[in-house]
């Protein structure tokens, strides 16, 4: 699940970002998060920051920023924490 705070007022129009995930082809559902609310509930600070939750609802992996800025790895480190998770009982 993508949850998208706006930092812009173009990214507060819901048509806007429909048309964007579709875009870049997100096929995952996608909470628009207009006001923030989420956003302050996590304490965030940073675009993006990328959580990985367990089946038990525990955050157990967090990663603040692009993926893959400067070439950082990030989705295949992801990947393959997600197998591991998937792994567990």
């Amino acid at each position: 699940m993508g949850v998208h705070t706006p930092e812009t007022p173009a990214e507060r129009v819901t048509a806007n970002v429909v048309r964007r995930v579709k875009q870049i082809g997100i096929t995952y559902p996608v909470l628009l998060d207009t006001q923030g609310t989420n956003w302050q509930r996590w304490g965030q600070q940073y675009w993006p920051t990328v959580y990985l939750i367990d089946k038990h609802g525990r955050v157990r992996y967090r990663w603040v920023g692009e993926l893959e800025y400067n070439h950082a790895g990030g989705e295949a480190q992801m990947a393959g924490l997600i197998q591991g998770l998937l792994k567990e009982k």
